[in-house]
């Protein structure tokens, strides 16, 4: 379907096309569930009177794109707004949990990791097989998760592939924000909070110090299970399969080394990236119920 078939008409008519759209809903119950924890938890951490401003200012957005007499630029920024929300409401998660202040669950994860693998792989994998080689791969593949879900909806955009676009994007935002429900509600800081960090020659390198750069700047603490990249990146490689085979096959290897990459590096535990394709085969399974109405 062209783009000006859907997004350049100058008027729609919201009898035919509801005024908000299933990614609408759910930005708006997402942004709900954090004002109402936001509320709980104001005494403790007075931080969160920020975030209710800024909720209350995301859900004027969407109620004023959701107008049936958008403009071209309009009907644009409507498509990819939830994408641009993401960072600010990943950066909210450390709001609501005290930056760094909330109880975390680390010892419960590392009680499951033991049990299933019989130590703590995340934390003496590299250890054990240390490779600068290695090391600047799998960090490079870490950071690439932002090209990840970034490019293909990017190429669908450019494309005017608009199905494919709706259906990519409620895909990653409901994988992002099942992972996000569960920091909120169980936080868990991840190895490279608990465990020493890697030293020495294994981070020497550029891809590395990029990436340490920016866990130092925008991480949020508590964030660790499951795993949100290796959801979301499940999820973008499926969606965007369903919209491109081309597009599925060049996220093929990217997707794999991510994998990879969060258990190698000490980003994550294995159970968190088990927990994070959970996550991302329930979202998809739910996307592919309403990808009709996307």
């Amino acid at each position: 379907m062209a783009l000006s078939d859907v997004a350049i008409q100058p008027s729609q008519s919201p009898t035919l096309h509801p005024r908000l759209r299933p990614i609408d809903q759910l930005v708006l119950g997402y942004v709900a569930v954090a004002s109402a924890v936001a509320v709980v938890r104001l005494p403790k951490y007075p931080g969160c009177r920020w975030l209710l401003v800024a909720h209350c200012l995301i859900a004027l957005l969407v109620a004023l794109l959701s107008r049936p007499d958008l403009g071209r630029v309009g009907r644009l920024i409507r498509e990819v707004y939830p994408l641009v929300l993401l960072v600010a409401l990943y950066s909210a998660l450390d709001v609501l949990n005290g930056s760094g202040a909330a109880l975390v669950h680390d010892v419960t994860v590392q009680r499951w990791e033991a049990y299933l693998f019989g130590g703590q792989p995340s934390r003496d994998w590299w250890r054990a097989a240390p490779s600068v080689f290695w090391s600047t791969v799998l960090h490079g593949a870490y950071l690439s998760y932002y090209l990840i879900f970034s490019l293909p909806a990017a190429y669908f955009a450019v494309r005017r592939q608009m199905p494919a676009l709706r259906t990519f994007i409620f895909a990653l935002m409901l994988t992002f924000f099942s992972c996000y429900l569960v920091f909120i509600f169980y936080p868990v800081a991840g190895p490279y909070y608990a465990f020493p960090r890697p030293t020495g020659s294994f981070v020497a390198n550029p891809m590395a110090r990029l990436l340490y750069w920016g866990l130092e700047t925008g991480s949020s603490y508590g964030a660790a299970f499951p795993s949100s990249h290796v959801a979301a990146t499940a999820a973008a490689l499926v969606a965007g399969w369903w919209g491109s085979r081309r597009v599925g096959l060049a996220l093929l290897l990217p997707t794999v080394l991510l994998v990879i990459s969060v258990v190698y590096c000490q980003m994550h535990y294995i159970v968190d990236v088990l927990a994070g394709l959970v996550v991302a085969a329930g979202a998809l399974w739910v996307t592919s119920r309403v990808r009709a109405r996307c």
